[in-house]
């Protein structure tokens, strides 16, 4: 979740068309079996020993945040990131077993080891870095939504109601960063509007309760696909960042991980991947240890 302490969509959605909201449903999981890997001896044989004979690799995730990580109709955490951690774990020969979590506790419980990676859509930042180790996937940038038809500026947005999932990079960051730039103008603060999950947010915008939404953009991609035409993107994607694995810092299992990750794009099933989530815009060629630039 694009987050400086960072979140990205709730339980995967679709609109309810009696109800005009977002609804949670397992019709929006993409068809056909997840991509699998075959192990691959050299990478899975410098897993640390622990892990290695406990054939689990033990990873946090907070949902719901889809298309990253959410809630299918029978209660198994799924997607994007999801799938590409299993397949990390197929790489590795170990199977990855998803433990739900507060999202501010996952990054305490990977220190504590208690967890071995994090996965929820974290976003890679350089004060995250002094803490823990981030294994690039993914780069991600802010998106703003918007009714159809009523046409809003992030970069003009003083005395306006934006909905933001709670603790994300949009919630800690981003809207109060414009916010206090609109105070500085002498004009009215953006009325920021703090909501525990990405459906409650687009179900905010939805209903008129806000005036935009504001969250990481595969997050706002997929809430607008399926909002049945009454979301559009408000202005263009900005401040592109990594979202990264987290592995407790200088632990042996990064380097391992950051190589089942890079098989995965050499060998294409990651664009696999990408593509049945309909995330190509965010790929990544090269999979890197701590690529965070602010």
């Amino acid at each position: 979740m694009l987050t400086a302490v960072g979140v990205v969509l709730a339980t995967l959605l679709t609109l309810g068309s009696l109800t005009g909201c977002v609804v949670n449903t397992e019709s929006t999981v993409p068809p056909g079996d997840r991509v699998r890997a075959e192990r691959v001896d050299a990478i899975a044989e410098q897993l640390p020993p622990a892990i290695a004979e406990s054939g689990r690799l033990r990873v946090g995730s907070n949902v719901p945040y889809a298309p990253n990580e959410f809630k299918a109709d029978d209660g198994a955490i799924v997607g994007f990131a999801v799938e590409l951690v299993e397949a990390v774990g197929d790489v590795l020969g170990v199977d990855a077993v998803f433990e739900e979590a507060d999202f501010d506790r996952i990054i305490p419980a990977v220190q504590a080891g208690t967890l071995d990676l994090g996965s929820s859509s974290f976003t890679d930042t350089l004060e995250r870095e002094q803490s823990v180790d981030f294994v690039t996937y993914f780069s991600a940038g802010i998106q703003w939504a918007q009714r159809v038809g009523e046409p809003i500026d992030p970069n003009d947005a003083c005395g306006l109601r934006v909905a933001v999932q709670t603790t994300t990079i949009e919630d800690i960051e981003e809207v109060p960063a414009k916010s206090r730039a609109c105070i500085d103008a002498g004009r009215p603060p953006i009325d920021k509007v703090k909501y525990d999950s990405q459906d409650e947010a687009a179900n905010a915008l939805i209903l008129g309760r806000v005036d935009a939404l504001s969250a990481d953009s595969p997050v706002t991609a997929y809430v607008i696909e399926r909002s049945e035409g009454r979301l559009e993107p408000a202005g263009e994607v900005f401040d592109a960042a990594p979202y990264g694995f987290v592995v407790a810092k200088g632990a042996p299992l990064g380097p391992v991980v950051q190589q089942a990750v890079q098989h995965l794009i050499d060998t294409g099933l990651y664009a696999r991947i990408v593509d049945r989530w309909g995330l190509d815009e965010g790929s990544i060629t090269t999979s890197q240890i701590n690529a965070a630039t602010s």
